[in-house]
C-alpha cells in the first residue's frame, strides 16, 4: 500500500460517536466536550452527524495521555498544536536536505571554481607563485 493511500486510509472519517468513544476508550459526551473546546474537529455528514477517522481516535489517545499526566486541555492544546508544527517543520527540513542533497550531487561532478584557480595561478604565475 502507498503512503498517500495509507494516509487517505487515517484520515477517511467513517466511526459514529458511539464506536469513536469506545475504540478510544472514552465516553461520547467527552468526544463533544473535546470538540466544543476545539482540542477535536470531526467531520459532519450532510445531516450533521459526526463521523471519526482512525487519526481522530489517535489524537484522542494523545489527549487521554496528556489528561492522565495532569495536564489541563488549554495546555492540552498548546502541547497538540507545538506537536502539530513540529511535524510540519520535520516535513520542512527532510525536502530542504533532499534539495540540498541533489544540489550537492549535481555539483559532485564539477571541479571546485578554488580548486581550477589554484591550478592556474600556480602553472601561470599569475600572481607571482611558481
Amino acid at each position: 500500500m502507498s503512503q498517500q493511500s495509507n494516509r487517505d486510509n487515517v484520515s477517511m472519517a467513517v466511526y459514529v460517536i458511539s464506536v469513536a468513544a469506545e475504540l478510544s476508550g472514552m465516553h461520547p459526551q467527552t468526544l463533544r466536550n473535546y470538540e466544543r473546546v476545539g482540542l477535536l474537529r470531526p467531520a459532519r455528514t450532510q445531516g450533521g452527524n459526526r463521523r471519526y477517522s482512525q487519526a481522530d481516535i489517535a489524537r484522542l489517545h494523545r489527549i487521554a495521555q496528556l489528561v492522565d499526566s495532569g495536564m489541563n486541555l488549554e495546555g492540552i492544546r498548546h502541547v497538540l498544536e507545538l506537536e502539530h508544527e513540529v511535524g510540519e517543520l520535520r516535513k520542512e527540513v527532510e525536502v530542504l536536505r533532499a534539495n540540498l542533497a541533489a544540489q550537492r550531487a549535481s555539483r559532485g561532478e564539477l571541479v571546485p571554481t578554488r580548486q581550477v584557480l589554484s591550478v592556474f595561478t600556480r602553472r601561470s604565475g599569475f600572481l607571482g607563485d611558481r
